[in-house]
Order: structure tokens, then C-alpha cells, then sequence
């Protein structure tokens, strides 16, 4: 997928993952000796140093680290909004991109307590207009990326970007009633699906009568406190304390803070801060939204993926004890990693085209494992 579309696993982050060995880093993170315990500023000057390129008059982003639910790092770096000098901090909204696809899994599992729909539902059965060859694929199969299904984005009509219009989920359905094809059988293979969460969107929306971005403000948002976070929807609904994205041009910070696929709320809409995400990871260790089970569900690796070493959940990614996933969007660049065994969760928001932050999240939280001791499963 290009730079300019969606919230996939690019073939640059795939690279990069395959080039870390991510398997091996983590378990030097986690065999790092422990060190003499160290003031609070101490750490911070280490994360500061490893936050050097985001400092000054530059696109910035957003840190938080946290541990048992205490924040031992939380602040931004940088500029939210470069032609005004807005900086970074803590309630800087940033565009979640794949970040995103947690969220869009939540609500489908809320449903599925509730009862109103089931994981083994085809997904024809809240879609009927999707073609024949969607006819064996089930919400469970698209939660985890094996249904198949066409990437919207290598089908979508030229006019939107030549019409600067912008796609909406239900502009991936009608792209997708037209693929009557798919990669794989249903449930035979992997490949990450943004056609996938985008239809998942739309699934909540009709088996709860509510739109897609009310269904996560009244049963996700709003519970959680997570007041400021939004699936924005351009006329409808605001950003508060928004960042906007850049990509560097030739040396030159230029603000690409949209693209014709921007609008597309489930794989990737949604705008949230470290400081409302913080009240979302704290929700992921208890039942206050998600039952036990159904967080065993999304935190489990149903499938490997095309990277070693990496399953993929329902929305989430597992590599060893970490679950984790970025989110690539034209001018944004976002990844959260959690450690739930140790209790320490590491966000990284960045308003910025590039550098994929999933490597420096990792060394953040190097900086904080040593002081980390494993908990029982």
C-alpha cells in the first residue's frame, strides 16, 4: 500500500519488523540486568535523548509509559501545528490510523456479548449485498485478517483521487460488491485487510442501530472517560487539541494531513491522545468494558502473520509476551506496545510521515523493563 492511503502493514514496516528480530530484542529487553533504581529524571533524560529528532520547531509527537496504571512518562515533544508553534503534550489528538482496528474489534465484541450478533455469523448476514464470493466469510475470519477479502484500495475508482473525494465505508462495501473474487479461501491464509475493519464498521452500525462513531462514543469513549477521543467524521463531529500531519518534502515539513481514504472510519478513523489512551489500557486488564473471555479472544494469536515471529488477534498484534500495533496514515505515525505481564504499556503518537516508531516504543520501553518484574499470566 502507498504512503498517501491507509493503515496497513506497509512493505517498509514489514522490513523493518523482519530486520529487528523482533523475537530476540524483546527477550534481551526482558534479560536486561537490573540496574540500581534511578530517579524519574534520570529515565526521562534517556527517553529525551531518544526523542531528540522530534525536539524544536519540527512535527512532534505525544510519549506515555506507563506501569500498574501510573504514567512514568507522559509529554510531548515537538509541534502539534507547525504554522501556528501549537506544541505537542499529553491531550494532542492525533490520528490513530491502525491503532484504530482495537477499537472497530471492541465494539464487534461488545456486540457479541450482548448477543446481537455472533463471531461465526457470515458476514453476509449484516452485508447481503456483498457478492457471491463472500459467502463463506464470517466476522471471526475478518477480525483476524484470513477472509480474503480485496484490498479496497488497489479497486477503488480513480475519481476519488482525481475529485479529491474522499472514501467512506460505505464506499468500500460498494468497491467490494463488485470483487467477486477474493486472495484465499476463507480461513486458508493471512493477509492484512483494511476492506476487512471497514466492513466490520459498517456490521456494527447495522446490528446496533446506532452509526458507527455513536456506537464507540456512548459504549466505548464516553464509559471510559476517554472524553476527547473521536471517529471523525469532516462536518459532523470536531477534534479537540488536534495535531495535524506532515511528511517531509525535500527537507521541508509540508502539512498531507488527509487522503482520499482518510475518511474511512473503521480501519482507521479514529483521533485520540496518550492521555485518553491511557484510560484504554487501563480497561484492557479488567472487565470493566471487555469480559475475560472476550479479551482472551482479541489478545490471542489466531493466526501467524506474513512477518516471523508476529500473530495477529482481533486487532491486536502478539510478538512474545507484547501485544501491540502501529498505524501508518499519510502524515501520522503511531504505535502502543504493552507488556501486560509487567503492566507497562509504552504509546508512541507522532504527526509526521516517517519514522515508523515501532523500534523506538521498544526502546522506551527497554529503558523501563529492568524495573518491570513478570506477573502471573
Amino acid at each position: 500500500m502507498g504512503m498517501n492511503s491507509g493503515r496497513g502493514m506497509h512493505r517498509p514496516v514489514r522490513r523493518l519488523i523482519a530486520s529487528l528480530g523482533i523475537g530476540a530484542l524483546l527477550s534481551a529487553c526482558a534479560m536486561t540486568p537490573h540496574r540500581q533504581a534511578q530517579g524519574t529524571d534520570a529515565l526521562q533524560r534517556e527517553v529525551d535523548t531518544l526523542m531528540r529528532d522530534y525536539q524544536g520547531q519540527v512535527p512532534g509527537a505525544s510519549v506515555l509509559v506507563l506501569r500498574d496504571g501510573h504514567a512514568l512518562l507522559r509529554r510531548g515533544y515537538g509541534l502539534a501545528v507547525v504554522e501556528t508553534d501549537e506544541a505537542a503534550s499529553a491531550r494532542t489528538n492525533y490520528r490513530l490510523a491502525s491503532v484504530t482496528k482495537q477499537f472497530t474489534a471492541a465494539a464487534v465484541l461488545l456486540l457479541a456479548q450482548d448477543g446481537t450478533l455472533g463471531l461465526d455469523d457470515p458476514i453476509k448476514r449484516w452485508l447481503p449485498s456483498l457478492p457471491k464470493a463472500a459467502d463463506a466469510i464470517t466476522i471471526r475470519q475478518i477480525l483476524s485478517h484470513q477472509s480474503g477479502l480485496i484490498d479496497y484500495e488497489d479497486a477503488m475508482p480513480a475519481s476519488f483521487d482525481a475529485d479529491r473525494r474522499q472514501m467512506h465505508d460505505l464506499d468500500v462495501l460498494h468497491v467490494l460488491e463488485g470483487q467477486n473474487r477474493t486472495y484465499f479461501a476463507p480461513g486458508q491464509g493471512y493477509r492484512y485487510s483494511n476492506s476487512g475493519y471497514a466492513l466490520l464498521a459498517l456490521t456494527v452500525q447495522r446490528a446496533s442501530g446506532r452509526s458507527f462513531a455513536g456506537f464507540l462514543r456512548e459504549r466505548i469513549f464516553l464509559p471510559l472517560g476517554m472524553r476527547d477521543t473521536v471517529a471523525y467524521e469532516r462536518g459532523v463531529s470536531e477534534v479537540a487539541h488536534r495535531a495535524y500531519g506532515y511528511s517531509d518534502e525535500q527537507g521541508r515539513w509540508v502539512r498531507t494531513d488527509q487522503s482520499s481514504t482518510s475518511a474511512v472510519l473503521g480501519d482507521g478513523g479514529i483521533y485520540s491522545s496518550i492521555d485518553d489512551l491511557a484510560k484504554w489500557d487501563a480497561a484492557l486488564y479488567d472487565d470493566r468494558l471487555l469480559s475475560d473471555a472476550s479479551r482472551t479472544l482479541a489478545f490471542t494469536a489466531h493466526t501467524p502473520t506474513d512477518v516471523a515471529d508476529v500473530g495477529y488477534g482481533y486487532g491486536w498484534r502478539i510478538t512474545g509476551e507484547t501485544l501491540w500495533h502501529s498505524g501508518e496514515t499519510m502524515g501520522f505515525r503511531n504505535v502502543i506496545v504493552r507488556w501486560p505481564r509487567r503492566r507497562l504499556t509504552v504509546v508512541v503518537l507522532s504527526n509526521r510521515n516517517e519514522p515508523e516508531p515501532y523500534r523506538l516504543a521498544l526502546a522506551i520501553g527497554r529503558v523501563y523493563l529492568a524495573e518491570s518484574p513478570v506477573r502471573g499470566p
